[in-house]
Protein backbone atom coordinates (compact mmCIF):
# COMPACT_ATOMS: atom_id res chain seq x y z
CA UNK A 1 0.00 0.00 0.00
CA UNK A 2 1.61 3.47 -1.03
CA UNK A 3 2.12 5.91 2.04
CA UNK A 4 -0.26 8.49 0.51
CA UNK A 5 -3.18 8.37 -1.35
CA UNK A 6 -3.54 10.19 -4.62
CA UNK A 7 -4.01 9.99 -7.89
CA UNK A 8 -0.76 11.95 -8.05
CA UNK A 9 2.97 11.26 -6.28
CA UNK A 10 2.70 15.00 -5.31
CA UNK A 11 1.93 16.07 -1.69
CA UNK A 12 1.37 19.65 0.00
CA UNK A 13 3.39 20.03 2.79
CA UNK A 14 1.99 21.26 5.98
CA UNK A 15 2.66 24.79 6.82
CA UNK A 16 2.12 25.84 10.43
CA UNK A 17 1.24 29.49 11.18
CA UNK A 18 -1.37 30.65 7.95
CA UNK A 19 -0.19 29.15 4.61
CA UNK A 20 -1.57 25.73 4.96
CA UNK A 21 -5.76 26.39 5.19
CA UNK A 22 -8.80 23.89 4.59
CA UNK A 23 -9.06 26.10 1.21
CA UNK A 24 -5.66 25.14 -0.42
CA UNK A 25 -5.99 21.69 1.26
CA UNK A 26 -9.03 20.81 -0.93
CA UNK A 27 -7.73 22.54 -3.86
CA UNK A 28 -4.34 20.09 -3.96
CA UNK A 29 -6.56 17.29 -3.38
CA UNK A 30 -9.27 17.78 -6.08
CA UNK A 31 -6.34 18.37 -8.40
CA UNK A 32 -4.91 14.94 -7.46
CA UNK A 33 -2.33 15.08 -4.35
CA UNK A 34 -2.23 14.44 -1.21
CA UNK A 35 -2.95 17.49 1.28
CA UNK A 36 -1.33 17.42 4.85
CA UNK A 37 -2.66 19.81 7.72
CA UNK A 38 -0.39 21.77 10.21
CA UNK A 39 -1.43 20.90 14.05
CA UNK A 40 1.87 23.04 14.79
CA UNK A 41 0.60 25.85 16.89
CA UNK A 42 -2.81 25.23 17.11
CA UNK A 43 -4.46 24.76 20.24
CA UNK A 44 -6.11 21.35 20.74
CA UNK A 45 -9.72 23.09 20.20
CA UNK A 46 -8.79 24.76 16.84
CA UNK A 47 -7.40 21.74 16.04
CA UNK A 48 -10.07 19.09 16.85
CA UNK A 49 -12.13 21.47 14.55
CA UNK A 50 -9.64 21.38 11.55
CA UNK A 51 -9.41 17.25 12.12
CA UNK A 52 -13.54 17.54 11.93
CA UNK A 53 -13.94 19.28 9.00
CA UNK A 54 -10.87 17.14 7.21
CA UNK A 55 -12.70 14.41 7.96
CA UNK A 56 -16.15 15.80 6.51
CA UNK A 57 -14.07 16.10 3.54
CA UNK A 58 -14.43 12.93 2.49
CA UNK A 59 -10.76 13.00 1.21
CA UNK A 60 -7.91 11.10 2.37
CA UNK A 61 -5.78 13.66 4.40
CA UNK A 62 -2.25 13.93 6.48
CA UNK A 63 -2.01 15.88 9.55
CA UNK A 64 1.40 17.43 11.19
CA UNK A 65 2.24 17.13 14.55
CA UNK A 66 5.28 18.87 16.26
CA UNK A 67 7.58 16.59 18.15
CA UNK A 68 7.81 18.43 21.76
CA UNK A 69 11.11 19.55 22.19
CA UNK A 70 13.38 18.66 25.15
CA UNK A 71 15.32 21.22 27.66
CA UNK A 72 14.09 24.93 28.08
CA UNK A 73 16.99 27.84 27.10
CA UNK A 74 18.67 29.13 29.75
CA UNK A 75 16.70 32.67 31.33
CA UNK A 76 19.84 34.38 30.91
CA UNK A 77 20.46 33.69 26.95
CA UNK A 78 16.56 34.83 27.07
CA UNK A 79 16.91 37.68 29.20
CA UNK A 80 20.01 39.04 27.02
CA UNK A 81 18.47 38.03 23.35
CA UNK A 82 15.46 39.98 24.45
CA UNK A 83 17.41 43.13 25.16
CA UNK A 84 19.08 42.87 21.37
CA UNK A 85 15.59 42.05 19.33
CA UNK A 86 13.71 44.71 21.83
CA UNK A 87 14.20 47.70 19.63
CA UNK A 88 12.24 45.36 16.69
CA UNK A 89 9.27 45.27 18.98
CA UNK A 90 9.16 48.90 20.04
CA UNK A 91 9.41 50.17 16.21
CA UNK A 92 6.33 47.93 15.85
CA UNK A 93 4.30 48.70 19.18
CA UNK A 94 5.15 45.34 20.70
CA UNK A 95 5.55 44.60 24.16
CA UNK A 96 7.69 41.29 24.53
CA UNK A 97 7.13 38.59 27.21
CA UNK A 98 9.42 38.89 29.99
CA UNK A 99 9.61 35.33 30.57
CA UNK A 100 10.47 32.50 28.54
CA UNK A 101 8.10 30.10 28.16
CA UNK A 102 8.52 26.17 27.20
CA UNK A 103 5.49 23.74 26.40
CA UNK A 104 4.71 20.65 24.23
CA UNK A 105 2.13 22.39 21.61
CA UNK A 106 -0.40 20.82 23.53
CA UNK A 107 1.29 16.93 22.60
CA UNK A 108 -1.21 14.96 24.49
CA UNK A 109 -4.37 16.40 23.78
CA UNK A 110 -3.60 16.22 19.87
CA UNK A 111 -2.92 13.00 20.20
CA UNK A 112 -5.50 11.81 22.50
CA UNK A 113 -7.91 13.66 19.53
CA UNK A 114 -5.58 11.49 16.63
CA UNK A 115 -6.88 8.68 18.81
CA UNK A 116 -10.36 9.22 19.07
CA UNK A 117 -10.48 10.19 15.56
CA UNK A 118 -8.02 8.60 13.23
CA UNK A 119 -6.35 10.39 10.30
CA UNK A 120 -4.86 8.38 7.69
CA UNK A 121 -1.38 9.99 7.93
CA UNK A 122 0.46 11.37 10.49
CA UNK A 123 4.13 12.75 10.07
CA UNK A 124 6.16 14.04 12.72
CA UNK A 125 8.49 16.61 12.33
CA UNK A 126 11.35 17.30 15.21
CA UNK A 127 12.29 14.51 16.46
CA UNK A 128 10.95 11.35 17.64
CA UNK A 129 8.22 10.87 20.70
CA UNK A 130 7.77 8.03 22.61
CA UNK A 131 7.40 4.51 20.81
CA UNK A 132 4.37 4.49 22.77
CA UNK A 133 2.93 7.46 20.94
CA UNK A 134 3.63 5.95 17.59
CA UNK A 135 2.31 2.09 18.29
CA UNK A 136 -0.61 4.16 19.56
CA UNK A 137 -1.24 6.12 16.49
CA UNK A 138 -0.82 2.64 14.36
CA UNK A 139 -3.29 1.12 16.26
CA UNK A 140 -5.74 3.42 15.21
CA UNK A 141 -5.40 3.14 12.04
CA UNK A 142 -3.15 5.56 11.09
CA UNK A 143 -0.03 5.47 8.62
CA UNK A 144 2.79 7.33 10.63
CA UNK A 145 5.54 9.07 8.90
CA UNK A 146 8.86 10.52 10.83
CA UNK A 147 10.30 13.63 9.46
CA UNK A 148 14.14 12.82 8.82
CA UNK A 149 17.08 14.88 7.59
CA UNK A 150 20.22 12.22 7.87
CA UNK A 151 20.48 8.36 7.62
CA UNK A 152 21.27 8.07 11.29
CA UNK A 153 17.90 9.99 11.68
CA UNK A 154 16.07 7.63 9.11
CA UNK A 155 17.50 4.43 11.39
CA UNK A 156 16.38 5.70 14.74
CA UNK A 157 13.40 6.51 12.64
CA UNK A 158 12.50 2.90 11.89
CA UNK A 159 13.47 1.13 15.06
CA UNK A 160 11.18 3.23 16.87
CA UNK A 161 8.49 1.98 14.26
CA UNK A 162 6.74 4.27 11.89
CA UNK A 163 5.38 3.34 8.50
CA UNK A 164 7.52 5.72 6.25
CA UNK A 165 9.80 8.99 6.11
CA UNK A 166 9.49 12.49 4.77
CA UNK A 167 13.10 12.96 3.86
CA UNK A 168 13.81 16.21 4.11
CA UNK A 169 16.58 17.79 1.86
CA UNK A 170 18.84 21.10 3.16
CA UNK A 171 16.93 22.90 0.52
CA UNK A 172 13.37 23.03 2.01
CA UNK A 173 11.93 26.05 3.42
CA UNK A 174 10.56 26.99 6.86
CA UNK A 175 12.08 24.77 9.57
CA UNK A 176 14.37 21.91 9.38
CA UNK A 177 13.34 18.70 10.46
CA UNK A 178 16.27 17.98 11.98
CA UNK A 179 16.72 15.82 15.56
CA UNK A 180 19.75 17.91 16.47
CA UNK A 181 18.52 21.82 16.09
CA UNK A 182 22.53 23.10 16.22
CA UNK A 183 23.42 20.30 13.45
CA UNK A 184 24.99 22.62 10.42
CA UNK A 185 22.50 22.91 7.22
CA UNK A 186 24.22 23.65 4.47
CA UNK A 187 23.51 27.15 2.90
CA UNK A 188 23.19 26.66 -0.90
CA UNK A 189 20.91 23.43 -2.01
CA UNK A 190 18.61 22.23 -4.95
CA UNK A 191 16.78 19.20 -5.42
CA UNK A 192 19.49 17.22 -6.44
CA UNK A 193 21.05 17.77 -2.92
CA UNK A 194 17.64 16.50 -1.17
CA UNK A 195 18.43 13.75 -4.45
CA UNK A 196 21.25 12.92 -2.44
CA UNK A 197 19.97 12.25 0.81
CA UNK A 198 17.06 10.14 -0.34
CA UNK A 199 19.40 7.82 -1.91
CA UNK A 200 21.33 7.92 1.20
CA UNK A 201 18.40 6.96 3.21
CA UNK A 202 16.96 4.45 0.81
CA UNK A 203 20.51 2.77 1.54
CA UNK A 204 19.69 2.07 4.56
CA UNK A 205 15.94 1.30 4.96
CA UNK A 206 13.04 -0.50 3.44
CA UNK A 207 10.96 2.13 4.77
CA UNK A 208 8.82 4.07 1.97
CA UNK A 209 10.05 7.66 1.40
CA UNK A 210 8.76 11.07 0.27
CA UNK A 211 10.81 13.99 -0.48
CA UNK A 212 11.15 17.52 0.30
CA UNK A 213 12.92 20.25 -0.73
CA UNK A 214 14.23 22.37 -3.48
CA UNK A 215 11.43 21.71 -5.56
CA UNK A 216 11.50 24.98 -8.00
CA UNK A 217 9.20 23.40 -10.98
CA UNK A 218 8.44 20.25 -13.21
CA UNK A 219 11.88 19.55 -13.51
CA UNK A 220 12.51 18.41 -10.18
CA UNK A 221 9.43 16.26 -9.58
CA UNK A 222 11.03 12.96 -11.54
CA UNK A 223 14.71 14.00 -9.83
CA UNK A 224 13.21 13.01 -6.25
CA UNK A 225 11.55 10.22 -7.71
CA UNK A 226 14.34 8.76 -9.13
CA UNK A 227 16.19 8.80 -6.45
CA UNK A 228 13.70 6.76 -4.44
CA UNK A 229 11.00 8.43 -3.84
CA UNK A 230 7.88 7.31 -4.24
CA UNK A 231 5.90 11.06 -3.48
CA UNK A 232 7.19 14.37 -3.43
CA UNK A 233 6.37 16.95 -0.69
CA UNK A 234 5.83 20.80 -2.09
CA UNK A 235 5.53 23.45 -0.06
CA UNK A 236 7.45 27.12 -1.25
CA UNK A 237 6.01 26.58 -4.75
CA UNK A 238 2.27 26.79 -2.79
CA UNK A 239 2.97 30.27 -0.58
CA UNK A 240 1.31 32.27 -3.01
CA UNK A 241 -1.19 29.59 -4.46
CA UNK A 242 -4.62 31.60 -4.67
CA UNK A 243 -5.85 29.31 -1.65
CA UNK A 244 -2.79 29.47 0.14
CA UNK A 245 -3.13 31.63 3.76
CA UNK A 246 0.43 33.22 3.34
CA UNK A 247 0.36 36.79 4.68
CA UNK A 248 0.45 39.95 2.09
CA UNK A 249 3.90 40.93 3.52
CA UNK A 250 5.03 36.84 3.13
CA UNK A 251 3.94 36.93 -0.40
CA UNK A 252 5.13 40.44 -1.51
CA UNK A 253 8.20 39.65 -0.69
CA UNK A 254 8.96 36.32 -2.41
CA UNK A 255 7.96 38.11 -5.62
CA UNK A 256 9.86 41.17 -4.58
CA UNK A 257 13.56 41.10 -6.68
CA UNK A 258 15.20 43.27 -3.94
CA UNK A 259 15.58 39.99 -2.01
CA UNK A 260 18.05 38.00 -3.57
CA UNK A 261 19.23 34.50 -1.48
CA UNK A 262 17.54 32.33 1.39
CA UNK A 263 19.59 31.87 4.25
CA UNK A 264 19.16 29.14 7.30
CA UNK A 265 18.50 31.15 10.56
CA UNK A 266 17.17 30.00 13.95
CA UNK A 267 17.01 33.82 14.56
CA UNK A 268 13.18 34.18 14.82
CA UNK A 269 12.23 30.23 17.18
CA UNK A 270 15.49 29.45 17.85
CA UNK A 271 15.46 26.42 15.16
CA UNK A 272 17.07 26.57 12.42
CA UNK A 273 14.79 27.58 9.69
CA UNK A 274 15.45 28.36 5.93
CA UNK A 275 14.40 32.21 5.14
CA UNK A 276 14.52 34.89 2.47
CA UNK A 277 17.42 36.99 4.30
CA UNK A 278 16.02 40.50 5.72
CA UNK A 279 17.19 42.94 8.08
CA UNK A 280 15.95 40.73 10.91
CA UNK A 281 18.10 38.20 10.01
CA UNK A 282 21.14 40.11 8.74
CA UNK A 283 20.68 41.92 12.33
CA UNK A 284 20.34 39.26 14.87
CA UNK A 285 21.57 35.72 13.42
CA UNK A 286 24.95 35.95 14.93
CA UNK A 287 23.93 36.67 18.19
CA UNK A 288 20.75 34.48 18.66
CA UNK A 289 20.49 31.66 20.83
CA UNK A 290 19.48 28.46 20.19
CA UNK A 291 16.39 27.16 22.07
CA UNK A 292 12.49 26.22 20.56
CA UNK A 293 9.60 26.56 21.58
CA UNK A 294 10.83 30.13 23.82
CA UNK A 295 12.39 32.20 21.36
CA UNK A 296 9.19 31.78 18.94
CA UNK A 297 7.29 32.38 21.80
CA UNK A 298 9.56 35.76 22.52
CA UNK A 299 9.44 37.26 19.05
CA UNK A 300 6.21 36.12 17.98
CA UNK A 301 3.99 39.05 18.68
CA UNK A 302 6.68 40.59 17.08
CA UNK A 303 6.47 39.02 13.69
CA UNK A 304 2.42 38.49 13.69
CA UNK A 305 3.19 42.37 13.76
CA UNK A 306 4.86 42.83 11.39
CA UNK A 307 3.20 40.73 9.02
CA UNK A 308 -0.09 42.78 9.57
CA UNK A 309 1.25 45.98 8.67
CA UNK A 310 3.31 45.01 5.89
CA UNK A 311 7.13 45.10 7.34
CA UNK A 312 9.02 42.40 5.54
CA UNK A 313 12.27 43.18 7.03
CA UNK A 314 10.84 41.55 10.74
CA UNK A 315 8.92 39.06 9.45
CA UNK A 316 10.13 35.24 9.19
CA UNK A 317 9.95 35.18 5.56
CA UNK A 318 9.78 31.15 5.44
CA UNK A 319 11.30 29.79 1.64
CA UNK A 320 13.42 27.12 -0.03
CA UNK A 321 15.88 27.75 -2.60
CA UNK A 322 13.28 27.60 -5.46
CA UNK A 323 11.25 30.41 -4.10
CA UNK A 324 11.63 32.44 -7.64
CA UNK A 325 9.27 29.98 -8.69
CA UNK A 326 6.24 30.61 -6.67
CA UNK A 327 3.55 31.73 -8.87
CA UNK A 328 0.21 33.51 -7.39
CA UNK A 329 -2.11 30.82 -9.65
CA UNK A 330 -4.66 28.51 -8.07
CA UNK A 331 -2.60 25.81 -6.58
CA UNK A 332 -4.72 23.10 -8.66
CA UNK A 333 -2.62 24.64 -11.57
CA UNK A 334 0.50 24.24 -9.69
CA UNK A 335 -0.11 20.72 -8.54
CA UNK A 336 -0.79 19.34 -12.16
CA UNK A 337 1.94 21.76 -13.47
CA UNK A 338 4.56 20.41 -11.41
CA UNK A 339 3.77 16.53 -12.62
CA UNK A 340 3.54 17.07 -16.07
CA UNK A 341 6.69 15.63 -16.48
CA UNK A 342 5.87 12.27 -14.59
Amino acid sequence: MPLLDSALPLAAAPMAGGPSTPALATAVSEAGGFAFLPAGYLSAEVFADDLAAAHAGGRAFGVNLFVPQPGALDPDAYAAYAAAVRPEAEALGVELPADPRHDDDAWRAKVDLLLAHPAPVVSLTFGLPDRTDIAALRAAGSRVLATVTTPDEARAAEEAGVDGLVVQGPAAGGHSGTFDPRRPVPEVATADDTADVVRAVAAVTRLPLVAAGGVDGPGAVPVLLAAGAEAVAVGTLLLRATEAGTSATHRGALADPAFTTTVVTHCFTGRPARALRNGFVERHHAAAPYGYPELHHLTRDLRRTAARTGDPHRLHLWAGTGWRGAQARPAGEIVRELVAAV
